[in-house]
C-alpha cells in the first residue's frame, strides 16, 4: 500500500512532478505479508504542502498475487500532515474486480484517512478506515479499522535507519487481531550506491516482525526515481 501516505514532502513556490518505481523481494505492509517479489510504481504531484500520489503494486512472480491502485491526497505543513487515501484491490467483495464499483457493500475500494506529526526525533501516525471494504469486528460490524505508528530516523555507519513499531488498538478482520495487537515492529536501512557521478540507486533492507501473527520477514529493494518539473 501506499509507501508514501505517512510522510509528504515539505512546502515548495512551484508544482512538483515525481515518478518512481520500487521492486520488493516481498510486498509487507504494515507487518502484513501481502504478496512476493513486486513491482511498485509511484506518480506524484506536489505543490505547497498540497500533493496528490498514485502508487500501485504488481507481482511479479506469482499470478495470484493482489494487485492494488492507491490514490492519496495529502497536505504537509512543517511537521503536520493529513490525508485521505482510496485503496483499490482487485482480490475483495467484486469478483470482477471492477474499479468504478463503490457499492457499500460489493466495492473493493477501502477509503482511509490519515494524521501524523513528525517530531524530528519521533514521527507518529494514526491511519483508520472509514469506508468501503472495511474490516469486521466479532459482532460483524464495520471496524473502523485503525493503525499507528511510532518511527524513528537514525543513521548508523554509512547507512540511513528507520526503527519502527506499530499496533491496532482493536479486533479487526483486516488486521486479524482480537484485541489490542502489535502487528509491526521493524528496522530498515537505506543506502544510495552510486554507479555513475550522475547515477545511483537507492537499496533498502529491512527487517520485520509481527508479534500478533508470529511472523516475520526479511526485505530487500532498491528504488528508481526522479523528478520530471
Amino acid at each position: 500500500m501506499a509507501m508514501l501516505s505517512g510522510t509528504a514532502a515539505s512546502a515548495q513556490d512551484k508544482v512538483e512532478a515525481t515518478v518512481a518505481a520500487d521492486v520488493v523481494s516481498n510486498y509487507i505492509w504494515r507487518g502484513l505479508d501481502l504478496g512476493n517479489v513486486s513491482l511498485q510504481p509511484t506518480l506524484g504531484l506536489s505543490y505547497e504542502g498540497f500533493s496528490l500520489t498514485a502508487w500501485g503494486s504488481v507481482g511479479l512472480t506469482e499470478a495470484t498475487d493482489t494487485k492494488e491502485f492507491d490514490l492519496t491526497l495529502g497536505y504537509t505543513l512543517g511537521g503536520f500532515n493529513v490525508g485521505v487515501t482510496d485503496y483499490w484491490f482487485n482480490d475483495g467483495q467484486d469478483p470482477d474486480g471492477r474499479y468504478f464499483l463503490y457499492d457499500a457493500h460489493r466495492t473493493n475500494h477501502i477509503f482511509e484517512a490519515n494524521l501524523g506529526y513528525d517530531f524530528g526525533p519521533v514521527n507518529v501516525q494514526a491511519y483508520a478506515n472509514f469506508a468501503g471494504n472495511d474490516g469486521a469486528n466479532d459482532k460483524g460490524k464495520r471496524a473502523y479499522s485503525t493503525y499507528v505508528e511510532l518511527s524513528a530516523p537514525f543513521t548508523l555507519g554509512t547507512c540511513d535507519w528507520t526503527a519502527a513499531a506499530g499496533f491496532v488498538p482493536m479486533e479487526t478482520t483486516s488486521y486479524g487481531t482480537s484485541g489490542f495487537a502489535v502487528t509491526n515492529l521493524s528496522v530498515k536501512c537505506a543506502k544510495e550506491i552510486r554507479v555513475t557521478d550522475s547515477f545511483s540507486i537507492p537499496l533498502f533492507g529491512q527487517v520485520v516482525a509481527n508479534p500478533c501473527a508470529q511472523k516475520a520477514y526479511l526485505v530487500f529493494g532498491f528504488s528508481l526515481q526522479g523528478k520530471l518539473l
